[in-house]
Parts: C-alpha cells; sequence; structure tokens
C-alpha cells in the first residue's frame, strides 16, 4: 500500500508522490520565538518528525525546512514588557524551544532560516507582486505594503472561502484598500527599535508574517515543493494569504498541505483567558519526556488531543510494557533482521496512522510475552526484531532503550547480584536495603522465576 495523505486543500486523502523520485521536500511553520513553548508547539513539531520519519524509513531523502518567525508584533511587545532587547529576548526564547525539540527527540530540520536573516529575500518578492500588480504601497505615503486580495480572484482557495464572505478588518487602517487586504511590510513605528526595521524601497520597514514563510520557502525548496505543514489554527489567515502571494506570483508552492489539530485541556481548548494553559515545565513534574512523546503521538494527527491529569502516567505505563518485553526478551535471544509487520505499515501509510502503529507494538509485544512464557524463542526472536523497528520508526527509543553510562550499568550489576545473595542467605533485611539503593538510582526490578532484570525509569 502507498502512503496516503490527507490534502487540506482538497479535503481529501490522495497519494503522496513526489516530484522527484527518492527525494521529498517539507516546508514546515516553526515558532514565533515570543514566549516558551507550550503543548500545542511541540505536538505540530512532533508530528512532521513523525511524518519525516517514516518517509526515510521507506527510502526517500528529507529536505525539511523549519523556520523561525524572530521579528514579530509580539516578539517586539514582549520584549518591552521584559524591558529587554528584542533580538536577545528572540534568541533566548528560540533556545527554550530547541531544547524542548532536542529533548523530546525530534531530529534537526535540513535548514532553520529566520525571517531576519531573509529579508532581501522578501523585498524581492514583494517587488515581484507589485510589478505584476498583486500588492501596493500604501496610500497613505507611508512605508507599509499591502497585498490585493481583489487583485487575485483565487484568494481563499485553500479554506474554499470567497472574499466577499470573509470577515475583515471593521475599517481600513494604514493606507489599505481594502478591509481584506494583509500586510507584506509594516512600517517603522515610533517608539519601536530602529534595529526592528529594515531599509526597503518603500522606507524604513520591517516584514509580515505571511511573506516571511512564501519567501524562505523558496529560498531553499524553490517555486514547487512536496509539502507544507503546519497547525490547524495556521490554516487562515496564514497559510491561506502564502498561498495566495505565492501563486500570484507564478509559483506552484504546495502539492499537499497537512494540518495537525490542536491540544485540547480536559475538553477544552487551551487559552490565555481560561488559564489552562500546561507548560513544558509542568509537563515534566509529572511525567518524562519520553512519556511526553508517547502521549503526543497517541492521537492521530487530524484529531484533537486531550490532557488529562493522567496522560502522562498512561502513557509511561505503556512505555514500561514495551520496555519490560524488550529487557525480557533480550535475555533469551540475539537480534535477527524480519520485515516490519505489515498491519504496522498499513497504518502509517494510512494517513500516518500513528495510534494504529502504536497497537500494533502493543499486540506484538503481547506475543512476544506469550512467546517467553511459552519459551518459543523463535517467536520472541520475531517480535522483539519487529518491536525495536517499531520503536525506533516511532522514535520511542527514547524511553525504552537509553544508552546508560558502563560504569553505572557495572553497579546495578554489582547491587543485583549482592541482593541475590542476600536473597539466598535469607537476609531480606539486606535484600530490601539494597533494593531502596537501586531504587534511588532510578532503577527498576522485575524478578522472574530465574533471573532479575532491571530498567532506567523515564
Amino acid at each position: 500500500m502507498a502512503l496516503e495523505l490527507f490534502d487540506s486543500k482538497t479535503q481529501s486523502v490522495r497519494e503522496f508522490v513526489p516530484k522527484a523520485p527518492g527525494k521529498v521536500s517539507m516546508y514546515v511553520c516553526g515558532p514565533t520565538v515570543q514566549s516558551a513553548p507550550h503543548l500545542g508547539h511541540l505536538r505540530s513539531a512532533l508530528v512532521y518528525d513523525l511524518l519525516r520519519r517514516w518517509l526515510e524509513a521507506n527510502g526517500q531523502r528529507v529536505t525539511l525546512v523549519r523556520n523561525v518567525t524572530d521579528i514579530d508584533d509580539k516578539v517586539l511587545v514582549n520584549a518591552a514588557a521584559a524591558n529587554r532587547d528584542w533580538i536577545e529576548f528572540a534568541g533566548e526564547v528560540e533556545k527554550t524551544f530547541d531544547e524542548a525539540y532536542r529533548s523530546l527527540g525530534i531530529a534537526e530540520p535540513t535548514h532553520t532560516p529566520h525571517a531576519t536573516q531573509h529579508i532581501a529575500d522578501m523585498i524581492a518578492l514583494v517587488e515581484s507582486l507589485i510589478a505584476k500588480g498583486h500588492a501596493y504601497q500604501a496610500e497613505d505615503g507611508s512605508a507599509n505594503v499591502f497585498f490585493d486580495t481583489a487583485s487575485w480572484s483565487q484568494y481563499g482557495e485553500l479554506t474554499n472561502q470567497k472574499l466577499e464572505n470573509m470577515e475583515g478588518e471593521l475599517e481600513n487602517t494604514f493606507g489599505k484598500r481594502n478591509v481584506h487586504d494583509f500586510a507584506l511590510f509594516k512600517a517603522h513605528k515610533e517608539g519601536e527599535p530602529e534595529s526592528a526595521s529594515w531599509d526597503t524601497p518603500w522606507g524604513k520597514a520591517r516584514p509580515g508574517w505571511h511573506i516571511e514563510c512564501s519567501a524562505m520557502a523558496k529560498h531553499f525548496l524553490g517555486e514547487s515543493f512536496d509539502i507544507h505543514g503546519g497547525g490547524l489554527d495556521l490554516r487562515f489567515p496564514h497559510h491561506e494569504n502564502e498561498l495566495a502571494q505565492s501563486r500570484a506570483n507564478g509559483d506552484a508552492f504546495a502539492k499537499f498541505w497537512i494540518h495537525n489539530a490542536l491540544v485540547t485541556i480536559q475538553g477544552q481548548k487551551m487559552s490565555k483567558s481560561l488559564g489552562n494553559g500546561v507548560s513544558v515545565e509542568q509537563l515534566l513534574e509529572v511525567g518524562s519526556w519520553a512519556a511526553i512523546r508517547y502521549w503526543l503521538s497517541s492521537s492521530q494527527y487530524r484529531s484533537n488531543l486531550d490532557y488529562t491529569p493522567t496522560s502522562l502516567s498512561d502513557a509511561q505505563a505503556a512505555l514500561d510494557r514495551i520496555s519490560g518485553f524488550i529487557k525480557r526478551a533480550k535475555l533469551q535471544t540475539g537480534s535477527t533482521n524480519v520485515p516490519l509487520p505489515d498491519n504496522f505499515v498499513t497504518a502509517m501509510n494510512s494517513d500516518l496512522n500513528v495510534p494504529g502503529a502504536i497497537a500494533v507494538i502493543h499486540e506484538t509485544v503481547r506475543a512476544g510475552n506469550t512467546a517467553l512464557d511459552a519459551n518459543d524463542i523463535n517467536t520472541v526472536t520475531t517480535c522483539l526484531s519487529q518491536v525495536v523497528q517499531m520503536v525506533e520508526v516511532l522514535g520511542l527509543m527514547l524511553g525504552v532503550a537509553k544508552e546508560i553510562d558502563p560504569a553505572l550499568t557495572q553497579k546495578i550489576e554489582e547491587l543485583i547480584t549482592l541482593r541475590a545473595e542476600a536473597k539466598a542467605n535469607k537476609d531480606f533485611s539486606r535484600a530490601d536495603q539494597i533494593r531502596d539503593e537501586l531504587t534511588k538510582l532510578g532503577v527498576t526490578l522485575e524478578d522472574l522465576p530465574n533471573q532479575t532484570i532491571w530498567s532506567i525509569n523515564g
């Protein structure tokens, strides 16, 4: 079965065939570095990491571009509120995103362009749009530049809306011709830092949000590429405006549009007004990065993912079942090369049905544990190989098979041997003390009839 993905533009599941055989080009909207990452940011980044992993597992070479919006109204406002230089402020916030992505096991993008590094590309694109009659400098003589939505008859094609039915601003402001027109460049405002504006053909200005992504996508991937991804909340107006300005410029732009759904908190949308946001720090108080990754993977990307107080503990318990099987099985058998289970492949090819793929992992774990109990080593060997391959594809090895310091491994093994000797001598008090010492080291023990296996927590 070929990979099929839901294309948000056509609102249909279509077979994905890359423009160039063996190569996939993908642009994903990254963070606006105005404040620390939250669950929604993590989920979006993980969805496209999973898609990239699956494409690469099938022999595709993926070029992934994930931008950083480091100049924006909110960046300037929040930096000013913190009495900070906006450049330093944006850089520090970006580091928190980078740390979160790394900890979550999200691979580095091929390119991470920053908006402030591509002003020349944006100016060139806007000049082209003006020359083609699709953009104009503000009629009040300022350095504001707008996209002329009335000039592009296909505006609204991504979200299937007609211009006359869309809500615009209450009035034409900043020299706009139409309430629906959107900013390509914004004139420097009094009170804003001088460093937050650039010399443009229209005066001192900084880029609008939408033009950034069109310019950076074209810079790295050309006028046409395979996939554009991002959160559902970006579909309108951000992605609609990206598509309009790029297509109006004569660029084919993305073949597929993929949008991941949102994260809710006990059934409610995350909202500052409701005060129900969950920060990364709060997540780590109740769970590990491995559990966070597992939980974020547990809902199909087009479905909302709901966070509850037990989400991470449930995820950790599921990971422990997988890890426990791998640990037991490795004591009984070596590795072998077998294909991924057909139902795992089918799930992943069915619009990236990761929850279905995770279900296959647990089915295989159950079959492997049954085989272990029956001393069916051939089946154990097959199940072990399949489970390890599947968790590697999904990036779940983050919490299943960590690299452990050899010195720590030696110490753990020595303590387990001393504990076994204490139990053999019926010195159960000493055995309990050793178990407590292992627990303080973050070690979980499982006593089997003829041996003890161990794992590192979290």
